[in-house]
C-alpha cells in the first residue's frame, strides 16, 4: 500500500546564492524605516543651554544645608545611644578581624544603633523645621 502523505522538499541555496540569513535581513530591512541622527542646529542653542545649565547650578547653592546627617552623627554620639554604638563597634572590629563565627556580619548591633540614633534625631530635626 504506497503512503498518502504528503512529500516535503526543502531547498538550500547554492554556493552562489544568498544567504537565507541576507534574505531575512533584506526583508525586515525593508519593513522597517531607516533613522538618522540630526546635526545640531547651532552654537547659539548650545550657549544657550550652558546658560541655563549655569543659572540651575546657582539655584541648587541657594539651598539650605541639610541639618539631619550632623543631627543624627550627634545622636549615635550621644550617652543615650553609646551602649548600642559600643556594640556595634565591638562587632565590626571582630568581624574585621577574622574573630566573630563565620557569616556574622553585625547587621542586628547596626540595628539597634540606628534606631537609637533615629528616636533621637526624629524630635530636633521637627523642631529645627518647625
Amino acid at each position: 500500500m504506497p503512503s498518502s502523505s504528503p512529500s516535503v522538499t526543502v531547498l538550500f541555496p547554492a554556493a552562489g546564492d544568498d544567504s537565507v540569513f541576507s534574505s531575512v535581513s533584506s526583508f525586515f530591512s525593508s519593513l522597517l524605516p531607516v533613522v538618522y541622527a540630526e546635526e545640531s542646529q547651532d552654537n547659539e542653542s548650545e550657549e544657550e543651554s550652558e546658560e541655563a545649565e549655569e543659572e540651575e547650578d546657582e539655584e541648587d547653592e541657594d539651598e539650605p544645608e541639610d541639618p539631619a546627617p550632623a543631627i543624627y552623627e550627634e545622636c549615635e554620639k550621644s550617652k543615650a545611644c553609646a551602649p548600642f554604638k559600643h556594640h556595634f563597634d565591638e562587632c565590626t572590629k571582630r568581624v574585621e578581624e577574622g574573630k566573630g563565627f563565620e557569616g556574622e556580619n553585625c547587621i542586628e548591633e547596626f540595628f539597634h544603633l540606628a534606631h537609637c540614633a533615629q528616636e533621637c534625631t526624629a524630635p530636633k530635626l521637627f523642631a529645627k523645621l518647625v
